[in-house]
């Protein structure tokens, strides 16, 4: 689809000029003036036709990076292809949207394929559609800006913006999950006291009850409670027509995110809960991505009163808006 022609600053004053030769060619008759005016005509009118073959007979590929966070960079990869086998393309600039950067091709061979990386930034979370590449060149001698759109189909999703530090910090719980009841392991509590048996770790033996009773007694200490992290998001908050709101929500889906991401890294299984989903625990790249993909693209629900449960963790992470109050 053909876009607008601009001339630039060049091409303002070439035709300047033109208008200001043709004029003088009609008030004097001089052959010679007629002769130039021809000559910048005819330049002016190829220039057109070969812009116009410059950005024609194009292909396009476009792959994404595999996590693209909001207002972070990110950078897709763009492969053109010229289809035509006798002429090459010459100063191409590729752009997808108008806050993007804008990526250069400076030849591209007749038949051949150039690539390159076009840097992107997306301000909020979501799937993202890109329906159209902008092609233009200032080719051959830059009087002109000419372009073209070319149709593509591309979806990013990008994830929540992720703080330096998540600003909310999980908080102890109750609640102990399976596989967390008490029970003797490698912990620092004390659980019970039994008399030693062959095959014990003589580390264990606690010497005081040992001299008391006069038989070898091993401490037993209480098992840690799992590395497990329990993150409650309450999307069930209405509709939120005030900006400063929804402002709010989005902050919170990034702590959330945030926090996961933390937790995922120091070897945590994490667990998210929504008024929608929920992921059980896990951990790894698998877990990190299901976090984070569900976090883009959580929205506000309608507003629900009744209590988010855990499924058993050491740490929990609630978050939400408390809006019951203000909707009442």
């Amino acid at each position: 689809m053909p876009e607008r022609i601009r001339p630039t600053k060049v091409g303002f004053w070439y035709i300047l000029c033109t208008l200001l030769v043709g004029v003088a060619a009609t008030n004097t008759g001089n052959n010679a003036l007629y002769i130039v005016l021809a000559v910048m005509l005819s330049l002016l009118i190829l220039s057109g036709v070969v812009s116009r073959f410059n950005l024609k007979r194009l292909a396009f590929t476009i792959s994404e990076e595999r996590e693209v966070f909001a207002k972070r960079p990110f950078h897709l990869e763009v492969g053109v292809h010229n289809r035509s086998r006798w002429l090459p393309r010459w100063l191409l600039v590729l752009s997808l949207a108008d806050d993007g950067q804008p990526l250069l091709i400076p030849y591209l061979p007749r038949a051949g394929t150039g690539r390159g990386f076009m840097e992107m930034l997306v301000p909020r979370r979501g799937r993202h559609r890109f329906s159209w590449i902008h092609v233009g060149s200032i080719f051959p001698v830059g009087f002109f800006h000419k372009g073209l759109r070319y149709a593509v189909d591309v979806e990013v999703l990008v994830y929540p913006e992720i703080f330096p530090a998540s600003a909310q910090a999980p908080v102890q719980s109750g609640n102990r999950g399976e596989g967390l009841a008490r029970k003797s392991g490698w912990g620092h509590d004390l659980h019970s006291l039994r008399s030693f048996q062959p095959g014990d770790d003589p580390r264990r033996i606690h010497w005081k009850q040992t001299a008391r009773t006069g038989k070898m007694i091993l401490t037993q200490r209480e098992a840690e409670e799992g590395n497990r992290l329990s993150i409650l998001f309450d999307n069930a908050v209405g509709e939120l027509l005030d900006p400063a709101i929804a402002a709010r929500f989005e902050s919170l889906i990034s702590e959330a995110a945030t926090t996961a991401l933390d937790y995922l890294d120091q070897g945590f299984e994490v667990e998210l809960v929504t008024r929608d989903s929920w992921l059980p625990f896990g951990g790894g790249r698998q877990q990190r991505s299901a976090i984070l993909q569900t976090l883009a693209l959580l929205e506000a629900g309608p507003l629900r009163v009744e209590p988010m449960v855990s499924h058993g963790a050491s740490l929990q992470l609630r978050l939400g808006l408390d809006r019951r109050e203000e909707v009442a």
